[in-house]
């Protein structure tokens, strides 16, 4: 089955965080359980409101999962500030041969900000050494390396640098990059693969990268190997985007549950 211990926040409207995540591991194959860094309010139109998890109650959660259930891969996501960031990576480093699939999330799709300016740092240094996978989108990337990434030349660059700071491996996200085609590169010390498809016009990108994170880590608990538990997410993401049931006036999200259907 796959036990995947997601620590991330959950997104009231569904379509993104702790929602978005269960539903993907579920479709998968694989049985989810939580630890709730935050409850943001909002929907497709955006986020009005953030509210943090006690650093106890976090790490409580984490601690419960794990002396009972087990986890066969992480997944984490929304962290917030330098306590939560310090909290997560003290829960990975209790289990480290456990991978860990670390979406380094800091701007919800509407713009909002999910990620402290001073909290950066502690990413840098506490999870990504720590991230079997690490799966930033350009402005993330950019953020983490300082390079600028507005290219498929700037994805492959930030990715190394991103190897050089202790991940062992990085999908280099291609959606904010320009162009017809959307790119997306596995970069791991033994080189690289790339997953190219037609950029698909739509509204409804509501929570891709957090389905994308938990589809790699549902492929991780289940023994498949990095490039294939890359390959399966990639697929199930691109046509989750393309089945989208068109839900809110904003940012809708995906269709998670087609493969059940």
């Amino acid at each position: 089955m796959g036990r995947v211990l997601v620590l991330a926040g959950s997104d009231s409207g569904g379509g993104a965080g702790i929602q978005a995540d269960i539903k993907t591991i579920t479709a998968l194959g694989g049985y989810a359980a939580t630890a709730i860094t935050a409850v943001t309010v909002q929907n497709t139109l955006g986020v009005t409101g953030v509210h943090p998890i006690p650093l106890e109650v976090i790490e409580a959660q984490a601690r419960a999962v794990l002396d009972d259930i087990g986890a066969d891969a992480f997944k984490t996501g929304m962290l917030g500030d330098v306590g939560v960031v310090e909290t997560v990576a003290r829960v990975l480093a209790s289990a480290p041969d456990v991978p860990a699939v670390v979406d380094p999330v800091m701007i919800a799709k509407g713009g909002a900000s999910l990620l402290a300016e001073q909290a950066i740092d502690a990413v840098k240094s506490l999870m990504i050494p720590r991230a079997a996978l690490l799966t930033p989108n350009a402005p993330e990337a950019s953020a983490l390396t300082g390079l600028p990434v507005e290219t498929l030349d700037d994805q492959r660059r930030a990715g190394e640098a991103l190897l050089a700071l202790g991940a062992k491996a990085v999908l280099m996200k291609g959606g904010h990059v320009a162009g017809e085609r959307v790119v997306d590169l596995l970069i791991t010390p033994q080189g690289e693969t790339s997953f190219e498809g037609e950029r698909i016009d739509t509204r409804h990108t509501h929570g891709t990268g957090c389905t994308l994170a938990s589809a790699v880590a549902t492929g991780l608990s289940q023994g498949l190997p990095l490039t294939q538990a890359v390959a399966r997410a990639w697929n199930y993401v691109h046509e989750a985007m393309l089945r989208a049931p068109g839900l809110g006036q904003g940012h809708g999200p995906l269709d998670h549950a087609w493969p059940v259907r």
